[in-house]
């Protein structure tokens, strides 16, 4: 069984490939000039969010480089330890509002400290599979449509994560306490 959902699995991407080139050919679609024009305006879209990412990369750098995530951590410490909240995924919790590529190097570097198959480990692997890096979605995919207006979507997506942080800390509590 697990056999033919690996297969069915690798097979999804070359299938989905193939089933658009046959719908493009039955509707009498120019399939290459498409993903030229496709190509050439993703192009322009990154030239566009460009910028933002730079200013995603510098404020991760200078956050890190500052210590800023220390001292945060150690202000918060005594109240993550006393809901049961593992102190080691402090920088974590906030660092994954922004990077997905920096809070992917505190989990590892979570994983080397505390072991994957710590409560710690396990807990910041739930985490990271519940929330998303809210100011990087927003900035680059905002920019890229050329929203201005966000309205409720920070507070929204803020609230979000937290309720994916606090469902990870429950989930993990019951199952590995």
């Amino acid at each position: 069984m697990l056999k033919a959902v690996t297969f069915i699995s690798d097979m999804m991407i070359p299938l989905v490939f193939v089933y658009i080139i046959f719908y493009g050919y039955s509707k009498r679609i120019d399939i290459y000039d498409s993903f030229t024009k496709g190509a050439k305006d993703g192009f322009f879209v990154v030239l566009n969010i460009l910028p933002t990412m730079i200013g995603l990369m510098v404020a991760v750098g200078v956050l890190n480089a500052s210590g800023f995530t220390e001292l945060v951590t150690g202000l918060l410490k005594p109240i993550a330890q006393r809901i049961g909240y593992p102190a080691e995924a402090i920088p974590l919790t906030f660092m994954r509002l922004i990077s997905s590529s920096a809070s992917t190097g505190i989990l590892l570097d979570i994983f080397k400290s505390c072991g994957p198959d710590s409560f710690t480990g396990r807990f910041v692997s739930v985490m990271m599979s519940c929330t998303e890096t809210v100011f990087y979605t927003m900035s680059v995919y905002f920019m890229a449509a050329g929203i201005t207006k966000t309205r409720y979507t920070l507070w929204g997506a803020l609230a979000a994560n937290l309720a994916g942080i606090l469902a990870s800390l429950w989930i993990c509590s019951v199952i590995w306490g």
